[in-house]
């Protein structure tokens, strides 16, 4: 990477840009593979440059300190959201979807979904969840370290929340390979138009219809999540029937991938440092602390854009109306002006604060669920298994906003 100092206009994407002088410019991209493949130099780099930098690769603006980053999330009625959480502008193109009603509104209209999603989604709903899913966790623990090795993303961090996510859901059976698909796709496509979003817009039909095929009421199990939200409209708390199917969408999206590479990024951290698994065995009360260690140190999901709605500065650097400001949430959750030793994994770090799910209004919808199959599939592992140890080669899947891995083949000694 390479950072400068503006000494008036640069050009990019979008033409001829009059900067401030001396504010940072870099030349990175971050949505190429090869800062996919190791992104924490760069990131590094883009702290300290200072607390924005331009980004001449897609004419944008970017924060990548822990401050400036929380700044951006907190404050919607600033930085937006409804104008879209990824490099296009709603108001000046057309959406590939019809946008979220959570992820790609502000409130008040936000407001309208969410308190909906947090009635079907309280803590008593997914505190009753945690028997059945802990079970589930530990049958596919025993069931893998018997096997002795396998591939920790397919065989575990897939095949769990597929075992009780789309039940608790309410979703059929069939189709769900349709699931993963869908979410990699919509991720892919907050980035820009490269390879990574065009082959995920081309491909994208098939796996559109099925997921909007099944959150209609008519295809929704009885007492799930995505009956419970239908029942919603039906009894007018606050949304339409045909909200209700967007809303069911939502939470779909925000369930299941984040979820998935969440925990395969917890597996892969406590196979890399065998002490924090040791310390995780030593103290099972940890497992929830390990995985939440994991969303901070891998962030799962690594960027989100917002839109400025006025003039405004932040850093000492004043932005126009209408400008895109892209977060890098994984440079802040590793941000050391705010976590001390932040490059070190460690599972009895108090990891409160971080943006790996997201903060303020727009904080991640099903983060209550992700942590709950996070901490007792960790813990089901820590159980069952003495050690887990990389065994052959790791590799990353490379995606426009999530950070996750393809194949992590582990070989795990019975405990």
């Amino acid at each position: 990477m390479h950072v400068t100092r503006s000494p008036g206009e640069v050009s990019g994407p979008a033409g001829g840009k009059v900067l401030p002088p001396g504010c940072p410019v870099s030349d990175i991209d971050p949505f190429s593979n090869e800062f996919f493949a190791d992104p924490f130099p760069a990131q590094a780099e883009l702290r300290d440059a200072g607390p924005v930098v331009w980004l001449s690769a897609w004419s944008l603006w970017a924060v990548a300190r822990h401050a400036e980053v929380s700044i951006v999330l907190n404050d919607w009625a600033t930085f937006c959201s409804g104008r879209g959480v990824g490099l296009s502008d709603f108001a000046r193109e057309k959406p590939w979807r019809q946008p979220s009603l959570v992820l790609e509104t502000d409130p008040p209209e936000h407001d309208r979904a969410r308190s909906v999603l947090n009635r079907v989604l309280s803590p008593a709903v997914v505190k009753g969840l945690r028997e059945s899913f802990a079970a589930k966790a530990d049958e596919l623990a025993a069931a893998l370290v018997e096997k002795g090795s396998f591939d920790a993303v397919s065989e575990l961090a897939e095949t769990f929340p597929l075992a009780v996510f789309p039940q608790a859901l309410g979703l059929r059976e069939e189709g769900p390979e349709h699931l993963l698909a869908y979410a990699g796709l919509a991720f892919n496509a907050f980035g820009p138009p490269n390879e990574l979003r065009r082959v995920a817009l081309e491909t994208a039909a098939p796996h559109v219809a099925w997921v909007t095929d099944q959150c209609r009421r008519e295809n929704l199990l009885p007492g799930g999540f995505g009956a419970q939200i239908h029942e919603a409209a039906e009894r007018g708390e606050g949304i339409t029937s045909e909200e209700a199917v967007l809303l069911v969408r939502s939470l779909l999206t925000a369930g299941l991938d984040t979820t998935v590479n969440g925990i395969g990024a917890a597996v892969y951290c406590l196979a890399r440092f065998p002490d924090q698994f040791a310390a995780l065995r030593a103290d099972p009360s940890l497992a929830r602390a390990a995985f939440e260690e994991a969303i901070r140190y891998e962030s799962p999901v690594q960027t989100f854009f917002r839109t400025t709605t006025r003039p405004v500065s932040i850093g000492g650097v004043s932005l126009d109306e209408g400008e895109k400001v892209l977060m890098f949430l994984g440079a802040a959750n590793r941000d050391p002006r705010h976590w001390p030793d932040a490059d070190r994994y460690d599972v009895r770090r108090r990891a409160a604060g971080h943006v790996g799910f997201g903060w303020g209004v727009h904080n991640c919808v099903g983060q209550m669920l992700a942590r709950l199959e996070g901490e007792v599939m960790v813990a089901a592992l820590a159980r069952r298994a003495a050690s887990v140890e990389i065994s052959g080669p790791v590799v990353r899947r490379y995606n426009n906003t999530l950070r996750g891995l393809e194949r992590l083949p582990v070989t795990v000694r019975p405990g």
